[in-house]
């Protein structure tokens, strides 16, 4: 076998996937399909070099994470795998053998199907009610607190009663000028109360949204190639890719075409799948085509790792990884190879596995990982390998092509692209927050300096593709670079994460996004660091900051100050990695006061990172 080979996503290939599609959708629904915008194929394809042949082994994890390995094979009752699930006028509901000890939205599940406010057209009902009037039914209250998260319609009620958080499907963090302008549009009308994220899953959320609006706003959405289905509770997260796919001169593969693949599939061209929106939790995939693993496949439940094998090109399957608050773990290995025919496949029987077999007791306990531990990661497999189409599952391949050995690039700045003659620039934006004329403007700047297009990374962060070179001093020129979202920003700014927080999240303990850029400004004029470091902010348990894969992580907590008295803490996690040698931190000191965290972070950074006093610096000068 040559030492490279291309990747070439043939016709017949994208015919074949559409096809299977097509007769999973067709079951479901009469409705004309309108696939979403997927990136043109016309462009060289990426070259693939092999580049090891050997597993990586596992990093070993923090005693309070889960070990990357396969659970120790146990014996399983083959009464145990009977399917808790079944199939009833379309949508898939729990046998009523099996609905002892079953969680709350377990039941808010039984009691109505949560997709019937999309399939069924309740939303327009519900809708035209005032949330006081909705609120004095358990039936309807349920549906604006939970049901309508399965149309990525998130309730705030604690500290924006009557508001909702809208969630997207934005597969591979891609997204048009004109679609950045219609979410600007929505939340220009609702002022203070107003703003949008980008997320920590390539995305964008938008806030402040009112019920009577979302009729309106889910139409809008679908007349820009939008939707939002499917993207909360226990459901697929949005599709993860490179935030570089198809620009970068190294990547391995254009995760595009795939990550589009997956969100169609998911949501059945946005018509609603309801064959997969009664798992038993969330559940996160992503594609991997960097060797800079962007994509953060260890915190995945299932992850596409690039393989070939007997010449072939495909994926290698990683399962299992997550966060929660009673446990974190990483993914691992299913022993598994899928050539690309079957990237598609291989996620619904995984998916249906997962639905079909997964416990719903003790919500804490449901992820897919726990499943794995259960049956085992080999019976787990077979039953994976039941639901293919021929029942059948490659063992995994050797020829893994992501190298074991790579210095992880930065995407913020200029970088030259794979095409001559342009560049992409990658733009900080500070904790991911922005408002509707910053995205007016970033929408203005894609059209003017680019092609019209935008990429969100898993960072919080915005990469401009497609610049003429010619335009890249004019670009750099813009006052919006200069004012708020800089090319080049400090070390300690450019590796900063944080969730909601508390300003919108009831679930959130403590305030995140202001307080993380006001800590990390202080700590600038104490210390120089020379090398990054990511420091991530989670509000709760929960981890939507992420703060287990940070350098240093920070996580909401009501501890007591100096003199006894209640007040926002957190929890000081160290030592997580990403890329190739990932792992997961542990906690470094427990309830730590937020008004004395400045100091303590000084003397991490000088202790643990390299950080220089800018006293000390300032005396050597």
């Amino acid at each position: 076998m040559h030492h490279s080979l291309l990747l070439h996503i043939s016709t017949s290939l994208l015919f074949s996937i559409s096809l299977f599609l097509s007769t999973i959708f067709s079951t479901m629904s009469s409705f004309s399909v309108r696939f979403l915008s997927s990136p043109p194929l016309s462009s060289p394809p990426p070259q693939i070099t092999r580049l090891s042949a050997t597993p990586a082994t596992p990093a070993t994890p923090a005693t309070s994470v889960s070990p990357a390995v396969a659970p120790a094979e146990v014996e399983v009752d083959s009464g145990r795998l009977e399917p808790r699930v079944e199939e009833r006028d379309g949508f898939w509901v729990l046998k009523e053998k099996f609905r002892q000890g079953i969680n709350p939205p377990e039941k808010v599940k039984l009691e109505k199907e949560p997709m019937k406010l999309f399939m069924e057209g309740g939303i327009q009902e519900l809708a035209k009610m005032s949330v006081e009037e909705i609120d004095k039914v358990k039936l309807t209250k349920d549906d604006i607190d939970v049901r309508l998260k399965w149309l990525g319609l998130f309730h705030r009620r604690k500290h924006q009663y009557g508001r909702f958080m809208m969630r997207l499907k934005l597969p591979n963090g891609v997204t048009t000028s004109a679609q950045t302008r219609y979410l600007a549009s929505v939340i220009r009308k609702y002022g203070k109360d107003g703003c949008a994220d980008v997320t920590t899953r390539q995305n964008w959320q938008i806030r402040g949204v009112v019920l009577s609006d979302v009729p309106e706003i889910l139409k809008g959405l679908a007349e820009v190639g939008l939707t939002s289905l499917q993207s909360g509770m226990d459901n697929v997260r949005n599709p993860v890719g490179n935030p570089l796919a198809g620009i970068d001169p190294q990547e391995i593969v254009d995760t595009r075409p795939y990550t589009n693949l997956l969100s169609q599939f998911i949501t059945a061209n946005s018509r609603g799948n309801p064959t997969i929106t009664n798992l038993p939790r969330k559940w996160n995939v992503c594609v991997v085509g960097s060797h800079d693993l962007f994509e953060h496949p260890h915190i995945n439940d299932l992850a596409y790792m690039p393989a070939t094998k007997d010449g072939k090109f495909g994926f290698n399957l990683l399962v299992g990884g997550f966060f929660s608050p009673k446990r974190c773990a990483e993914a691992i290995p299913l022993d598994a190879w899928v050539s690309v025919d079957d990237v598609i496949p291989v996620c619904k029987a995984i998916l249906e596995t997962y639905r079909d077999l997964g416990t719903r007791g003790n919500r804490q306990k449901t992820r897919m990982m726990w499943l794995i531990d259960e049956l085992g990661i080999e019976v787990f497999r077979s039953e994976v390998e039941k639901r293919m189409p021929e029942q059948k599952l490659e063992r995994a391949s050797a020829e893994e092509l992501v190298e074991k050995q790579w210095e992880r690039r930065d995407y913020l700045g200029v970088h030259p692209q794979r095409q001559e003659g342009l560049s992409y620039v990658g733009l900080h934006i500070p904790v991911g927050r922005v408002q509707a004329d910053d995205m007016d403007e970033l929408a203005r700047l894609a059209d003017e300096y680019g092609t019209g297009e935008l990429r969100l990374t898993v960072e919080q962060n915005i990469i401009i593709p497609n610049i003429e070179n010619s335009k890249l001093d004019a670009l750099l020129k813009e006052p919006l670079l200069g004012d708020k979202f800089s090319p080049e920003p400090s070390i300690l700014m450019k590796g900063l994460v944080a969730c909601t927080g508390n300003q919108f999240c009831g679930q959130a303990i403590i305030e995140t996004k202001a307080r993380a850029l006001k800590v990390t400004e202080e700590v600038e004029r104490l210390v120089s660091v020379t090398g990054p470091v990511r420091m991530h902010w989670t509000g709760c348990p929960n981890t939507c900051g992420q703060v287990q894969v940070a350098d240093i992580g920070f996580m909401g907590c009501m501890t007591r100050d100096e003199n006894g008295k209640p007040c926002e803490g957190v929890d000081v996690y160290l030592g997580g990695r990403i890329g190739s040698d990932s792992h997961l931190g542990e906690v470094y000191k427990k309830s730590v006061p937020c008004k004395n965290l400045v100091p303590l972070v000084v003397d991490i950074l000088i202790s643990q990172f390299g950080a220089v006093s800018r006293e000390r610096e300032e005396a050597e000068d």
